[in-house]
Protein backbone atom coordinates (compact mmCIF):
# COMPACT_ATOMS: atom_id res chain seq x y z
CA UNK A 1 0.00 0.00 0.00
CA UNK A 2 1.16 3.44 -0.61
CA UNK A 3 1.92 6.60 1.81
CA UNK A 4 -0.86 8.10 0.57
CA UNK A 5 -3.29 5.59 0.58
CA UNK A 6 -2.53 4.85 3.88
CA UNK A 7 -3.12 8.82 4.35
CA UNK A 8 -6.51 8.31 3.49
CA UNK A 9 -7.15 5.65 4.99
CA UNK A 10 -6.36 7.22 8.33
CA UNK A 11 -8.52 10.38 7.55
CA UNK A 12 -11.31 8.52 7.14
CA UNK A 13 -10.96 6.37 9.99
CA UNK A 14 -10.73 9.72 11.85
CA UNK A 15 -13.97 10.79 10.68
CA UNK A 16 -15.91 7.08 11.37
CA UNK A 17 -14.40 8.29 14.82
CA UNK A 18 -16.47 11.27 15.02
CA UNK A 19 -19.52 9.69 13.10
CA UNK A 20 -19.90 6.84 15.35
CA UNK A 21 -17.79 7.02 18.39
CA UNK A 22 -15.32 4.13 17.77
CA UNK A 23 -11.81 4.16 19.10
CA UNK A 24 -9.35 5.31 16.26
CA UNK A 25 -6.82 2.63 17.08
CA UNK A 26 -9.27 0.00 16.55
CA UNK A 27 -8.86 0.73 12.76
CA UNK A 28 -5.21 1.86 12.90
CA UNK A 29 -2.40 0.99 14.60
CA UNK A 30 -0.73 4.65 14.82
CA UNK A 31 2.10 4.31 18.08
CA UNK A 32 3.61 7.13 17.04
CA UNK A 33 1.14 9.34 16.65
CA UNK A 34 -0.65 8.11 19.71
CA UNK A 35 2.90 8.67 21.75
CA UNK A 36 2.89 12.32 20.18
CA UNK A 37 -0.96 13.19 21.67
CA UNK A 38 0.09 11.60 24.92
CA UNK A 39 3.04 13.62 25.50
CA UNK A 40 0.92 16.74 24.57
CA UNK A 41 -1.31 15.71 27.09
CA UNK A 42 1.30 14.85 29.93
CA UNK A 43 3.14 18.96 28.77
CA UNK A 44 -0.58 20.53 29.45
CA UNK A 45 -1.16 18.65 32.94
CA UNK A 46 2.73 20.15 33.58
CA UNK A 47 1.20 23.47 32.47
CA UNK A 48 -1.13 23.59 34.94
CA UNK A 49 -4.43 23.18 32.43
CA UNK A 50 -7.08 20.67 33.86
CA UNK A 51 -9.75 19.37 31.75
CA UNK A 52 -12.40 21.62 31.08
CA UNK A 53 -15.60 20.86 33.29
CA UNK A 54 -18.95 20.54 31.78
CA UNK A 55 -21.20 23.42 32.28
CA UNK A 56 -24.65 24.52 31.05
CA UNK A 57 -27.77 27.31 31.52
CA UNK A 58 -31.45 26.21 32.96
CA UNK A 59 -34.01 27.82 32.26
CA UNK A 60 -35.26 27.42 35.57
CA UNK A 61 -33.01 30.00 36.53
CA UNK A 62 -35.22 32.76 35.93
CA UNK A 63 -38.19 30.57 38.01
CA UNK A 64 -35.62 30.03 40.87
CA UNK A 65 -34.59 34.24 40.78
CA UNK A 66 -38.08 35.72 40.48
CA UNK A 67 -39.27 33.87 43.09
CA UNK A 68 -36.37 35.09 45.41
CA UNK A 69 -37.65 38.56 44.33
CA UNK A 70 -41.11 37.71 45.07
CA UNK A 71 -40.75 36.58 48.98
CA UNK A 72 -37.42 39.23 49.47
CA UNK A 73 -40.03 41.82 48.29
CA UNK A 74 -42.90 40.43 51.06
CA UNK A 75 -40.43 41.14 53.77
CA UNK A 76 -38.69 44.03 53.01
CA UNK A 77 -42.42 45.60 52.59
CA UNK A 78 -43.07 45.13 56.40
CA UNK A 79 -39.60 46.90 57.24
CA UNK A 80 -41.40 49.99 56.65
CA UNK A 81 -44.96 49.57 56.89
CA UNK A 82 -44.97 50.89 60.23
CA UNK A 83 -42.66 53.85 59.93
CA UNK A 84 -44.20 55.31 56.81
CA UNK A 85 -47.37 56.28 58.56
CA UNK A 86 -45.24 56.68 61.87
CA UNK A 87 -47.59 59.09 63.29
CA UNK A 88 -50.79 56.86 62.69
CA UNK A 89 -49.57 54.23 64.60
CA UNK A 90 -48.30 56.29 67.57
CA UNK A 91 -52.05 57.21 68.02
CA UNK A 92 -53.20 53.68 67.25
CA UNK A 93 -51.11 51.95 69.85
CA UNK A 94 -50.55 55.03 72.08
CA UNK A 95 -46.54 54.97 71.94
CA UNK A 96 -44.45 57.81 70.96
CA UNK A 97 -41.96 58.11 67.67
CA UNK A 98 -38.86 56.38 68.85
CA UNK A 99 -40.56 53.12 69.61
CA UNK A 100 -42.32 53.09 66.39
CA UNK A 101 -39.00 53.69 64.95
CA UNK A 102 -37.78 50.78 66.63
CA UNK A 103 -40.27 49.07 64.07
CA UNK A 104 -37.69 49.41 61.71
CA UNK A 105 -34.75 48.95 63.37
CA UNK A 106 -35.72 45.85 64.65
CA UNK A 107 -34.71 44.48 61.36
CA UNK A 108 -31.11 45.81 61.67
CA UNK A 109 -30.41 44.86 65.50
CA UNK A 110 -31.70 41.48 64.65
CA UNK A 111 -29.53 40.80 61.57
CA UNK A 112 -26.31 41.82 63.46
CA UNK A 113 -26.04 38.89 65.58
CA UNK A 114 -27.82 36.13 63.99
CA UNK A 115 -25.71 36.98 60.49
CA UNK A 116 -22.85 34.40 60.72
CA UNK A 117 -25.12 31.41 62.20
CA UNK A 118 -27.42 32.15 59.66
CA UNK A 119 -24.34 31.99 56.99
CA UNK A 120 -23.13 29.07 58.60
CA UNK A 121 -26.13 27.09 57.77
CA UNK A 122 -26.33 28.63 53.81
CA UNK A 123 -22.57 26.99 53.68
CA UNK A 124 -23.65 23.93 55.54
CA UNK A 125 -27.45 23.22 54.69
CA UNK A 126 -27.70 25.24 51.36
CA UNK A 127 -30.39 27.92 49.40
CA UNK A 128 -33.33 25.56 49.49
CA UNK A 129 -33.09 24.88 53.78
CA UNK A 130 -32.58 28.65 53.79
CA UNK A 131 -35.58 29.74 51.36
CA UNK A 132 -37.55 27.01 53.47
CA UNK A 133 -36.62 29.10 56.88
CA UNK A 134 -37.24 32.62 55.24
CA UNK A 135 -39.99 32.35 53.71
CA UNK A 136 -41.44 30.18 57.38
CA UNK A 137 -40.42 32.96 59.70
CA UNK A 138 -41.69 35.66 57.42
CA UNK A 139 -45.36 33.54 56.89
CA UNK A 140 -45.42 33.38 60.72
CA UNK A 141 -44.75 36.98 61.41
CA UNK A 142 -47.31 38.27 59.30
CA UNK A 143 -49.99 35.91 61.36
CA UNK A 144 -49.27 37.11 64.58
CA UNK A 145 -49.54 40.52 63.47
CA UNK A 146 -53.09 39.73 62.22
CA UNK A 147 -54.07 39.11 65.89
CA UNK A 148 -52.14 42.27 67.22
CA UNK A 149 -55.34 44.91 65.87
CA UNK A 150 -55.84 46.01 69.10
CA UNK A 151 -54.60 49.12 71.07
CA UNK A 152 -53.28 47.06 73.96
CA UNK A 153 -51.64 44.64 71.91
CA UNK A 154 -48.41 46.80 70.74
CA UNK A 155 -46.31 44.05 72.11
CA UNK A 156 -47.77 41.21 70.13
CA UNK A 157 -47.26 43.63 67.17
CA UNK A 158 -43.89 43.60 68.49
CA UNK A 159 -43.16 39.59 68.36
CA UNK A 160 -44.22 39.90 65.09
CA UNK A 161 -42.15 42.44 63.40
CA UNK A 162 -39.67 40.78 65.18
CA UNK A 163 -40.10 37.27 63.67
CA UNK A 164 -40.22 39.04 59.80
CA UNK A 165 -36.70 40.50 60.90
CA UNK A 166 -35.13 37.21 61.79
CA UNK A 167 -37.00 36.40 57.86
CA UNK A 168 -34.63 39.13 56.85
CA UNK A 169 -31.45 37.38 58.11
CA UNK A 170 -32.07 34.34 55.43
CA UNK A 171 -32.89 36.30 52.66
CA UNK A 172 -30.82 39.35 52.62
CA UNK A 173 -27.46 38.16 51.51
CA UNK A 174 -29.20 35.95 49.27
CA UNK A 175 -28.52 37.34 45.82
CA UNK A 176 -25.08 37.45 45.02
CA UNK A 177 -25.37 33.24 45.98
CA UNK A 178 -27.76 32.93 43.82
CA UNK A 179 -26.38 34.61 40.89
CA UNK A 180 -23.60 32.51 40.94
CA UNK A 181 -25.10 28.96 41.53
CA UNK A 182 -27.60 29.60 38.80
CA UNK A 183 -26.38 32.12 35.86
CA UNK A 184 -23.57 32.08 33.79
CA UNK A 185 -20.68 34.68 33.87
CA UNK A 186 -22.11 36.90 31.29
CA UNK A 187 -25.01 37.77 33.39
CA UNK A 188 -24.51 37.29 37.42
CA UNK A 189 -24.45 41.09 37.72
CA UNK A 190 -27.82 41.27 35.61
CA UNK A 191 -29.40 38.52 38.11
CA UNK A 192 -27.79 39.47 41.38
CA UNK A 193 -29.75 43.03 40.47
CA UNK A 194 -33.01 41.26 39.65
CA UNK A 195 -32.81 39.31 43.29
CA UNK A 196 -31.88 43.21 44.89
CA UNK A 197 -34.86 44.11 42.75
CA UNK A 198 -37.45 42.44 44.76
CA UNK A 199 -36.30 44.23 48.21
CA UNK A 200 -35.87 47.38 46.51
CA UNK A 201 -39.59 46.86 44.86
CA UNK A 202 -40.92 45.39 48.54
CA UNK A 203 -39.90 49.06 50.00
CA UNK A 204 -41.26 50.72 47.51
CA UNK A 205 -44.87 49.28 47.93
CA UNK A 206 -43.99 49.62 51.68
CA UNK A 207 -44.12 53.27 50.66
CA UNK A 208 -47.10 53.45 48.83
CA UNK A 209 -49.72 51.18 50.67
CA UNK A 210 -49.93 51.81 54.28
CA UNK A 211 -50.94 55.43 53.84
CA UNK A 212 -53.50 54.78 51.18
CA UNK A 213 -54.90 51.21 52.76
CA UNK A 214 -54.49 53.01 56.75
CA UNK A 215 -55.60 56.85 56.48
CA UNK A 216 -55.77 59.33 59.33
CA UNK A 217 -59.04 58.84 61.00
CA UNK A 218 -59.35 59.72 64.51
CA UNK A 219 -62.28 56.33 65.03
CA UNK A 220 -59.72 53.80 66.78
CA UNK A 221 -62.48 51.24 65.56
CA UNK A 222 -62.26 51.85 62.04
CA UNK A 223 -58.62 52.56 62.40
CA UNK A 224 -58.15 48.86 63.54
CA UNK A 225 -60.19 47.43 60.58
CA UNK A 226 -58.40 49.39 58.23
CA UNK A 227 -54.50 48.37 59.74
CA UNK A 228 -56.09 44.84 60.05
CA UNK A 229 -56.97 44.71 56.31
CA UNK A 230 -53.28 45.63 55.33
CA UNK A 231 -52.11 42.52 57.70
CA UNK A 232 -54.58 40.13 56.54
CA UNK A 233 -53.20 41.14 52.45
CA UNK A 234 -49.54 40.55 53.72
CA UNK A 235 -50.36 37.49 55.55
CA UNK A 236 -52.12 35.78 52.35
CA UNK A 237 -49.15 36.81 49.87
CA UNK A 238 -46.50 35.60 52.60
CA UNK A 239 -48.53 31.94 52.70
CA UNK A 240 -48.93 31.46 49.32
CA UNK A 241 -44.84 32.27 48.91
CA UNK A 242 -44.24 29.97 51.46
CA UNK A 243 -46.21 27.24 49.53
CA UNK A 244 -44.34 27.89 46.16
CA UNK A 245 -41.23 27.55 47.61
CA UNK A 246 -41.97 24.41 49.39
CA UNK A 247 -42.95 22.57 45.62
CA UNK A 248 -40.48 24.75 43.50
CA UNK A 249 -37.26 26.22 44.84
CA UNK A 250 -34.79 24.16 43.93
CA UNK A 251 -31.27 23.93 45.49
CA UNK A 252 -28.72 24.42 42.59
CA UNK A 253 -28.33 23.28 38.84
CA UNK A 254 -27.49 19.41 38.06
CA UNK A 255 -24.30 21.30 36.36
CA UNK A 256 -22.49 24.25 37.22
CA UNK A 257 -23.36 27.38 35.06
CA UNK A 258 -19.60 28.65 34.91
CA UNK A 259 -16.26 27.12 35.16
CA UNK A 260 -15.79 29.48 38.30
CA UNK A 261 -18.83 27.51 39.77
CA UNK A 262 -17.19 24.31 38.58
CA UNK A 263 -14.21 24.64 40.99
CA UNK A 264 -15.97 26.09 43.75
CA UNK A 265 -17.99 22.74 44.06
CA UNK A 266 -14.91 20.73 43.36
CA UNK A 267 -13.59 21.76 46.77
CA UNK A 268 -14.32 18.79 49.48
CA UNK A 269 -16.70 19.70 52.06
CA UNK A 270 -14.10 18.50 54.65
CA UNK A 271 -11.15 21.04 53.46
CA UNK A 272 -13.52 24.20 54.11
CA UNK A 273 -14.06 25.90 57.35
CA UNK A 274 -16.20 28.71 58.26
CA UNK A 275 -14.24 30.21 60.80
CA UNK A 276 -10.90 30.08 58.33
CA UNK A 277 -13.37 31.67 55.61
CA UNK A 278 -14.01 34.53 57.91
CA UNK A 279 -10.30 35.65 58.95
CA UNK A 280 -8.92 35.47 55.30
CA UNK A 281 -12.47 37.85 54.55
CA UNK A 282 -10.75 40.27 57.52
CA UNK A 283 -7.44 39.93 56.27
CA UNK A 284 -8.29 41.03 52.80
CA UNK A 285 -7.70 45.16 52.81
CA UNK A 286 -9.31 46.06 49.97
CA UNK A 287 -13.06 43.95 51.02
CA UNK A 288 -12.59 45.59 54.14
CA UNK A 289 -12.77 49.16 53.14
CA UNK A 290 -15.95 47.92 50.97
CA UNK A 291 -17.49 46.77 53.87
CA UNK A 292 -16.81 50.06 56.07
CA UNK A 293 -18.09 52.06 52.58
CA UNK A 294 -21.05 49.81 51.96
CA UNK A 295 -21.92 50.06 55.41
CA UNK A 296 -21.87 54.23 55.47
CA UNK A 297 -24.03 54.44 52.22
CA UNK A 298 -26.59 51.75 52.97
CA UNK A 299 -26.82 53.00 56.37
CA UNK A 300 -27.79 56.30 55.03
CA UNK A 301 -29.83 55.06 53.03
CA UNK A 302 -31.89 52.75 56.12
CA UNK A 303 -32.15 56.78 57.78
CA UNK A 304 -33.42 58.06 55.05
CA UNK A 305 -35.88 55.23 54.79
CA UNK A 306 -36.91 55.14 58.45
CA UNK A 307 -37.12 59.55 59.02
CA UNK A 308 -39.05 59.93 55.74
CA UNK A 309 -42.57 60.63 57.22
CA UNK A 310 -40.98 62.88 60.38
CA UNK A 311 -39.26 64.78 57.60
CA UNK A 312 -41.78 65.64 55.10
CA UNK A 313 -44.46 66.06 58.03
CA UNK A 314 -42.45 68.89 59.56
CA UNK A 315 -42.30 70.86 56.12
CA UNK A 316 -45.24 69.47 54.96
CA UNK A 317 -48.30 68.94 57.56
CA UNK A 318 -51.22 66.23 56.75
CA UNK A 319 -48.84 65.23 53.79
CA UNK A 320 -48.87 61.30 54.71
CA UNK A 321 -49.88 59.80 51.28
CA UNK A 322 -46.97 61.94 49.44
CA UNK A 323 -44.53 61.31 52.31
CA UNK A 324 -45.28 57.70 50.63
CA UNK A 325 -45.34 58.53 47.38
CA UNK A 326 -41.80 60.60 48.00
CA UNK A 327 -40.45 56.94 49.19
CA UNK A 328 -42.06 54.81 46.20
CA UNK A 329 -40.45 57.53 43.93
CA UNK A 330 -36.87 57.00 45.89
CA UNK A 331 -36.93 53.32 45.46
CA UNK A 332 -38.54 52.91 42.03
CA UNK A 333 -35.61 55.48 41.04
CA UNK A 334 -33.16 52.73 42.39
CA UNK A 335 -34.33 49.80 41.21
CA UNK A 336 -34.06 51.28 37.47
CA UNK A 337 -30.22 52.75 38.77
CA UNK A 338 -29.75 48.87 40.23
CA UNK A 339 -30.63 47.40 36.55
CA UNK A 340 -29.00 50.01 34.57
CA UNK A 341 -25.88 49.13 36.99
CA UNK A 342 -26.43 45.44 37.10
CA UNK A 343 -25.84 45.67 32.90
CA UNK A 344 -23.10 48.06 32.62
CA UNK A 345 -21.46 45.78 34.47
CA UNK A 346 -22.16 42.46 33.03
CA UNK A 347 -21.02 44.50 29.66
CA UNK A 348 -18.04 46.38 30.92
CA UNK A 349 -16.39 44.45 34.35
CA UNK A 350 -15.40 47.91 35.58
CA UNK A 351 -16.74 46.96 38.75
CA UNK A 352 -14.33 49.93 40.75
CA UNK A 353 -15.08 52.49 38.61
CA UNK A 354 -19.08 52.45 38.53
CA UNK A 355 -18.73 51.92 42.38
CA UNK A 356 -16.96 55.23 42.91
CA UNK A 357 -18.85 57.07 40.02
CA UNK A 358 -22.49 55.90 42.08
CA UNK A 359 -21.34 56.86 45.43
CA UNK A 360 -20.15 60.26 44.75
CA UNK A 361 -23.43 60.61 42.60
CA UNK A 362 -25.28 59.35 45.83
CA UNK A 363 -23.33 62.09 47.52
CA UNK A 364 -24.37 64.53 45.53
CA UNK A 365 -28.21 63.34 45.18
CA UNK A 366 -27.89 63.42 49.03
CA UNK A 367 -26.93 67.58 49.39
CA UNK A 368 -29.16 68.22 46.25
CA UNK A 369 -32.17 66.82 48.63
CA UNK A 370 -30.73 68.02 51.79
CA UNK A 371 -30.74 71.83 50.17
CA UNK A 372 -33.91 71.71 48.67
CA UNK A 373 -36.31 69.86 50.99
CA UNK A 374 -37.33 72.96 52.91
CA UNK A 375 -38.44 75.09 49.73
CA UNK A 376 -42.25 74.52 50.17
CA UNK A 377 -42.26 72.65 46.49
CA UNK A 378 -43.36 69.13 47.11
CA UNK A 379 -42.22 68.47 43.41
CA UNK A 380 -39.03 69.40 43.56
CA UNK A 381 -38.73 67.32 46.18
CA UNK A 382 -39.98 64.11 44.45
CA UNK A 383 -37.50 65.06 41.85
CA UNK A 384 -34.72 65.49 43.84
CA UNK A 385 -35.45 62.39 45.77
CA UNK A 386 -35.51 60.36 43.14
CA UNK A 387 -32.14 61.32 41.99
CA UNK A 388 -31.23 60.17 44.88
CA UNK A 389 -32.86 56.74 44.89
CA UNK A 390 -31.66 56.23 41.33
CA UNK A 391 -27.96 56.59 42.72
CA UNK A 392 -28.30 55.79 46.72
CA UNK A 393 -30.76 52.69 46.02
CA UNK A 394 -28.98 51.64 42.94
CA UNK A 395 -25.66 50.81 44.77
CA UNK A 396 -26.71 47.97 46.51
CA UNK A 397 -25.93 45.29 43.89
CA UNK A 398 -22.88 47.25 42.76
CA UNK A 399 -21.54 46.56 46.42
CA UNK A 400 -22.67 42.69 46.51
CA UNK A 401 -21.12 42.09 42.80
CA UNK A 402 -17.77 43.92 43.60
CA UNK A 403 -17.85 41.83 47.33
CA UNK A 404 -17.55 38.88 44.95
CA UNK A 405 -15.04 39.82 42.90
CA UNK A 406 -12.83 41.04 45.67
CA UNK A 407 -13.34 38.05 47.57
CA UNK A 408 -13.40 34.85 45.01
CA UNK A 409 -13.41 32.14 46.11
CA UNK A 410 -14.76 32.39 49.78
CA UNK A 411 -18.42 31.99 49.76
CA UNK A 412 -21.46 34.57 48.45
CA UNK A 413 -22.85 34.70 51.78
CA UNK A 414 -20.51 35.00 54.04
CA UNK A 415 -19.29 38.25 51.64
CA UNK A 416 -22.57 39.49 51.43
CA UNK A 417 -23.54 38.85 54.80
CA UNK A 418 -20.56 41.09 56.65
CA UNK A 419 -21.64 43.62 54.11
CA UNK A 420 -25.25 43.70 55.33
CA UNK A 421 -23.96 43.42 59.01
CA UNK A 422 -22.17 46.44 58.57
CA UNK A 423 -24.94 48.43 56.80
CA UNK A 424 -26.77 47.58 59.68
CA UNK A 425 -24.58 48.55 62.09
CA UNK A 426 -24.42 52.03 60.23
CA UNK A 427 -28.37 51.89 59.90
CA UNK A 428 -28.89 51.95 63.51
CA UNK A 429 -26.30 54.46 64.39
CA UNK A 430 -27.54 56.63 61.77
CA UNK A 431 -31.41 56.63 62.25
CA UNK A 432 -30.89 57.07 66.20
CA UNK A 433 -28.18 60.14 65.68
CA UNK A 434 -30.13 61.75 62.60
CA UNK A 435 -33.57 61.57 64.56
CA UNK A 436 -31.72 63.05 67.32
CA UNK A 437 -30.30 65.89 65.40
CA UNK A 438 -33.61 66.70 63.77
CA UNK A 439 -35.85 67.18 67.25
CA UNK A 440 -32.85 69.42 68.81
CA UNK A 441 -31.39 71.70 65.14
CA UNK A 442 -34.17 70.25 62.31
CA UNK A 443 -34.30 68.02 59.15
CA UNK A 444 -31.57 70.07 57.50
CA UNK A 445 -29.32 69.62 60.56
CA UNK A 446 -29.70 65.96 60.22
CA UNK A 447 -29.13 65.63 56.66
CA UNK A 448 -26.10 67.20 56.66
CA UNK A 449 -24.81 64.84 59.19
CA UNK A 450 -25.47 62.04 56.83
CA UNK A 451 -24.02 63.96 53.95
CA UNK A 452 -20.31 64.13 55.99
CA UNK A 453 -20.52 60.25 56.51
CA UNK A 454 -21.24 59.78 52.59
CA UNK A 455 -18.47 62.20 51.78
CA UNK A 456 -16.22 60.40 53.85
CA UNK A 457 -17.52 56.85 51.83
CA UNK A 458 -16.43 58.31 48.46
CA UNK A 459 -13.14 59.07 49.34
CA UNK A 460 -12.59 55.31 51.67
CA UNK A 461 -14.09 54.05 48.05
CA UNK A 462 -11.19 55.49 45.61
CA UNK A 463 -8.97 53.93 48.15
CA UNK A 464 -9.89 50.26 47.43
CA UNK A 465 -7.65 48.14 45.14
CA UNK A 466 -9.40 46.56 42.16
CA UNK A 467 -8.45 42.64 42.94
CA UNK A 468 -10.95 41.22 40.69
CA UNK A 469 -10.80 37.85 41.20
CA UNK A 470 -13.69 36.10 39.93
CA UNK A 471 -13.11 37.76 36.48
CA UNK A 472 -9.46 36.26 36.88
CA UNK A 473 -10.02 32.84 37.34
CA UNK A 474 -13.13 32.71 34.57
CA UNK A 475 -10.31 34.35 32.21
CA UNK A 476 -7.97 31.60 33.01
CA UNK A 477 -10.33 28.67 32.76
CA UNK A 478 -10.98 30.20 29.35
CA UNK A 479 -7.11 30.09 28.18
CA UNK A 480 -6.80 26.48 29.71
CA UNK A 481 -9.70 25.57 27.46
CA UNK A 482 -8.23 27.47 24.81
CA UNK A 483 -4.85 25.85 25.60
CA UNK A 484 -6.48 22.10 25.21
CA UNK A 485 -8.39 23.16 22.15
CA UNK A 486 -4.64 23.87 20.40
CA UNK A 487 -3.30 20.77 21.86
CA UNK A 488 -5.95 18.46 20.52
CA UNK A 489 -5.59 20.43 16.80
CA UNK A 490 -1.72 19.44 17.55
CA UNK A 491 -2.31 15.88 17.73
CA UNK A 492 -4.91 15.33 15.01
CA UNK A 493 -2.28 17.20 12.97
CA UNK A 494 0.47 14.80 13.98
CA UNK A 495 -1.88 11.50 13.35
CA UNK A 496 -2.31 13.08 9.59
CA UNK A 497 1.15 14.62 8.63
CA UNK A 498 3.13 11.77 10.35
CA UNK A 499 1.77 8.29 9.62
CA UNK A 500 3.50 5.05 9.97
CA UNK A 501 3.29 2.87 6.35
CA UNK A 502 1.88 -0.11 7.30
CA UNK A 503 3.88 -3.34 5.89
CA UNK A 504 2.79 -4.86 2.68
CA UNK A 505 0.10 -7.12 1.70
CA UNK A 506 2.32 -7.98 -0.94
Amino acid sequence: MSEKQALGDTTLNEDQTKGNGVDLENHVKLDEAGDAVQCADNQSQLDGHEALRPTRLYKRRWMIVLLFSSYSLCNSFQWIQYGIINNIFMKFYDVDAFTIDWMSMIYMLTYIPFIFPVTWLLDKKGLRVIALVATALNCAGTWIKVASVKPNLFAVTFLGQFCCSCAQVFILGMPSRIASVWFGSEEVSTACSIGVFGNQLGIAIGFLVPPVLVPNVDDLDELAHHISIMFYITAGVATLLFILVIFVFQERPKLPPTQAQATARSIPPEQYSYTASILRLLRNKPFILLIITYGLNVGCFYAVGTLLNRMIIEHYPGEEVNAGRIGLTIVIAGMVGSLICGIWLDKTKTYKQTTLAVYFMSLVGMIVYAATLNLGHLWVVFITAGALGFFMTGYLPLGFEFAVELTYPESEGTSSGLLNCSAQVFGIIFTICQGKIMERFGTLAGNIFLCVFLLIGTIMTGLIKSDLRRQNANMLAKAAAEGQKSGQDYGATSLITHPQTPPSHA
